[in-house]
């Protein structure tokens, strides 16, 4: 006899569970099968919980990578941290672009009251595997 197995809750303890054994971009998961592997249901409120969740373990020092087209998974190597990082940079440059320009102010004034090194305009690189 088989046992089925129980959906789970949505947790730090249980994302990073399921995020541990997804080394490298290749087993990358989108967030709506992320959330229907844990729980076995899908809604837009679990898969904001989820992305909550994420951000927290990233705060938490986790090497938690995402790109839209590989999902989230766990970094597998130093170079596809790197890439996940400067995807996430490039994310918040244009949100700085865009709150420069409804402020009227000059973009490198802006970040640069934040400390920060514009990234370079090289066109978005899906991260590679190494």
């Amino acid at each position: 006899m088989q046992l089925a197995l129980l959906p789970q809750e949505l947790s730090p303890d249980t994302v990073l569970a399921q995020l541990q054994g997804r080394r490298g971009g290749a087993n990358g998961i989108t967030a709506r099968d992320l959330v229907y592997v844990l729980t076995s249901r899908v809604s837009a409120a679990d898969e904001r919980r989820l992305r909550q969740i994420i951000e927290k373990l990233r705060r938490d020092g986790h090497p938690i990578c995402a790109h839209p087209a590989l999902g989230y998974h766990w970094a597998s190597s130093a170079s596809e941290l790197d890439d996940a990082i400067t995807f996430l940079i490039r994310r918040a440059m244009t949100s700085l672009e865009q709150a420069s320009a409804m402020k009227r102010v000059a973009l490198p004034d802006l970040y640069g009251q934040f400390g920060l090194i514009p990234p370079n305009k090289a066109s978005e690189e899906i991260p590679h595997e190494q």
